[in-house]
């Protein structure tokens, strides 16, 4: 009951720890939230997944890319002793060192995204075609001099 009045501690579901469908947006009245899950994604969860990466236990995003360690010296010692707490394991999630915040940030997001003042960040926007990035140019716009007059 606690939880659903917004008393108690928020948990997340059992299960791999994700990030919202709504994710980054930040509610007004939700910014401590947010800015404390920001913090800790650009700090905890960055450094655990650069060192899953430097030990090669990281998946590409893209399914024909394979994945190599980065390190190859850490991934020796990690395989030479796969029992070491210090040493990240292939089953390591980085984004369970902000389960918490996460938690904290979703709990916050449901309920103030439902609020007028807010509904605008739920909306998709498209972007018109002249406001599109095209690439760099390849030929330089022509110079137009202005007629004094």
């Amino acid at each position: 009951i606690k939880n659903a009045i917004g008393l108690g501690e928020p948990t997340l579901p059992e299960g791999p720890t994700r990030l919202p469908e709504y994710f980054p947006v930040e509610p007004k009245g939700c910014e401590k939230h947010a800015q404390n899950l920001f913090q800790c994604l650009a700090n905890d969860a960055t450094s655990k997944m650069r060192d899953m990466e430097r030990v090669g236990f990281h998946n590409s995003y893209f399914p024909d890319v394979t994945t190599k360690p980065v390190d190859p010296v850490a991934a020796q010692a990690v395989a030479n002793d796969p029992d070491n707490p210090e040493y990240p394991k292939p089953t390591d999630n980085p984004l369970d060192e902000c389960r918490t915040f996460i938690a904290y940030y979703k709990q916050c997001c449901d309920r103030k995204l439902k609020q007028k003042k807010n509904w605008i960040l739920t909306e998709s926007v498209r972007v018109q075609e002249e406001y599109r990035y095209k690439g760099p140019s390849k030929e330089d716009p022509p110079i137009v001099k202005s007629r004094g007059v």
